[in-house]
């Protein structure tokens, strides 16, 4: 198992190195044409983001306002190099706030992914939690919504078709231009992948940063 761990995290760790754009073109090619998430979701904390799919499924319920015994299972399960991807689209409430983003933190999480709200980011920014959601808001989930399943498939809203499907164990790349999923299966294919492709457009931003014309470049690397 700590082989297998090593190797999650070294997988992770080059993945940073390339961008969402590069692993959809990347996508593309594969056939997996539907992986990018709507735009709508935002960074609030953080900055780059990347990991291993922990999925936590929700819904808007009423129910006693003391608290959400599930959810402190759920976030209970998190593992290293993981980014937990809450489902079920919230209305109007945050799916957890700073003391829970602290927990996930404490247990080695690489982010969140939240298809609802999130609260406290000033306090969640200190803890360098990187958190991707669709909207921010001071209203708790406590009494509203809550966790009723968590590493089961998820469903989130997707860039251009209706709905992205997430497995526990896919990866979750986000930065500026946005969020996009890499099923596990062929995760280090894709990485591969865009780590050639990354190379190559480094050498295409050279020789046009050198004076090299446009059509000349595309004449000797081809289309990217």
């Amino acid at each position: 198992m700590a082989r297998d761990a090593g190797m999650r995290e070294a997988l992770r760790r080059r993945y940073l190195k390339v961008d969402t754009a590069t692993v959809a073109d990347v996508l593309d090619t594969l056939g997996l044409r539907n992986q990018g998430l709507a735009s709508e979701f935002a960074p609030y904390i953080g900055g780059k983001m990347g990991g291993w799919a922990y999925t936590i499924r929700g819904k808007m319920q009423r129910y006693p306002a003391n608290g959400d015994a599930n959810k402190m299972a759920a976030v209970d399960g998190v593992g290293e190099g993981e980014i937990t991807v809450w489902s079920g689209a919230g209305r109007g409430v945050c799916f957890f706030g700073d003391l829970i983003a602290l927990g996930m933190k404490r247990r080695g999480c690489a982010g969140a992914l939240v298809d609802g709200g999130v609260r406290d980011i000033e306090w969640i920014e200190k803890r360098r939690l990187p958190v991707y959601a669709r909207y921010h808001t001071p209203v708790q989930s406590i009494g509203r919504w809550r966790v009723t399943a968590w590493q089961l498939p998820v469903d989130m809203p997707g860039a251009h078709s209706k709905r992205v499907r997430v497995k526990p164990g896919d990866f979750v790349l986000a930065d500026a231009d946005g969020v996009i999923v890499i099923p596990a299966r062929v995760a280090e294919k894709v990485l591969e992948q865009a780590e050639r492709l990354t190379a190559k457009e480094v050498r295409i931003r050279r020789d046009l940063g050198s004076g090299a014309s446009l059509e000349d470049v595309l004449k000797k690397y081809g289309h990217v």
